[in-house]
Order: structure tokens, then sequence, then C-alpha cells
């Protein structure tokens, strides 16, 4: 499966009486009927650590691209219009802020391994504490309660898998908890996030930005109003596209 496509749907499970495996590239298999194709004897395989490395970096680039108004900056720097550039213009600090990793597995640890070296403050929040080794690796602070991290964080990175737990963790109580200065960043799922929620809280500056790879649907719809929000950065989910990485999956 390349994409989420060919759809798997009991039609086509049908029509395939000696399928033995589903191999779907890259980690997420929340739009596979795991329990209709055990039914039917069909093994699913992912590929669940060859894209850890490549989304780590995006999510990185995300946060320094939103701090820095890097999208802005690059419309100013090129506009017809644009005579000189204002002195006033002026992002925020990823050096020494404090970063919020909801979801550390394999991707959000090494997040956090860049993370460390801006000097950064590591909470995170997961289902089950790291060792402490690996907490202290990477200076990592583990939060039990995910409102901890949200009200303490300037940055708060999402990288958790799409479950039924998971769908719409954030929405409109999480969002009034993060401070009015931080930022959202999503590299996990669309769902993960209440997008309409997130929509309220940027338009009334309940927080200050978002830095979105992924959304629902994929692409929004045209005239979405995340695609006319000035402080939100959207990339077509490309955790995982790099050449390299891509040939890995295939592979």
């Amino acid at each position: 499966m390349w994409y989420q496509k060919p759809v798997i749907n009991e039609e086509l499970l049908q029509s395939l009486p000696n399928l033995k495996m589903v191999a779907n590239s890259g980690v997420g298999i929340d739009h596979l009927d795991l329990n209709l194709l055990s039914s039917y004897g069909v093994k699913v395989s992912n590929t669940p650590f060859v894209v850890s490395t490549d989304t780590a970096d995006l999510g990185m680039a995300l946060m320094l691209a939103s701090s820095r108004r890097l999208v802005e900056g690059y419309q100013m720097a090129v506009s017809p219009e644009t005579e000189h550039f204002p002195a006033d213009w002026l992002g925020a600090e990823v050096s020494g802020a404090t970063l919020g990793i909801v979801g550390m597995g394999t991707i959000g640890y090494k997040v956090a391994k860049r993370a460390k070296a801006f000097e950064m403050k590591i909470l995170y929040h997961n289902r089950n504490q790291r060792n402490k080794e690996e907490e202290s690796a990477v200076g990592a602070i583990y939060c039990k309660k995910i409102d901890d991290l949200l009200q303490q964080s300037d940055f708060v990175l999402l990288s958790v898998n799409l479950t039924p737990q998971t769908h719409k963790l954030i929405g409109k109580r999480e969002l009034e908890l993060m401070k009015p200065t931080a930022t959202l960043i999503n590299i996990s799922r669309g769902l993960v996030v209440d997008q309409d929620a997130l929509v309220e809280a940027l338009q009334n500056k309940v927080i200050k930005a978002a830095a979105l790879d992924v959304t629902y649907p994929e692409p929004l719809p045209r005239d979405h109003p995340l695609l006319k929000l000035k402080d939100v950065i959207i990339t077509p989910h490309i955790g995982s596209a790099t050449k390299k990485t891509r040939r890995l999956m295939m592979e």
C-alpha cells in the first residue's frame, strides 16, 4: 500500500482468496481495519523505524520555521513591493525554550536528541515513562499528566500514533491550557488535533502559532480557514519524504 491505496475492504479481501499480507508504507495503520484483516488470516506490516530520522528532522524544521517566521520572511524578501526590511520584525527564540513532546516513541526521542543540541528544556508525556538512562541522555523530564506539559511548554510537538485514545487528543480544553505565546507542531496525524478548535484558538490568540505536516483531510479544502491564517505553516505530509527513506520504505 502506498498513500493508503488500494483501499483494503471486504470486497477486495473476498476477491483475493490467496492474500497473505498487506505491506503498508509508513508507520500509521489507522486506515486499516485490523480485525477485518485478521478474520481473513491476513498479516499486516509497516515501516516504523526507517521514517523516524527524517520525521524528527522535519519536526525541528517546522519548529524553527515557525518560530523565526521563515515563510513570512521569505515572502517579504522576494515581494516586489518591499522597499526596506522593518527593524521591528521579530521571531521567537528556540534555543533555551521549553519543548513539550507528546509521544516519546522512536520519533519523539529523536526530536529530543536534536532539541538537546539547541539547549532546550525538554518535557515529555507518554503512556510509559522512559528509563532514567534514556531520560538523562537528552535531559528530558517526564510529565505523567499532559496538562502539566501543556501549561509549561513554549512548543508542543505531537508525535503519537492515531488510535481511539489519541483521536482529537488536543482539543479546546488542551489548547486553552497552553501559553498564549506557544506553538503547536503536529508531525503525527491530523486527527490527533481538533482542527475546528485549533482554528478558533489561533483566531482568538489562545495560542500563538501552529506548524502542521498533517491535517484532515489531506489536502485541506482550498477555502479552509487554516490556509488563511498567517501564523500557520502547513506542509504536505512530508515527514518521511526524502529519496533515501522512501527507497528504504519500499524495500
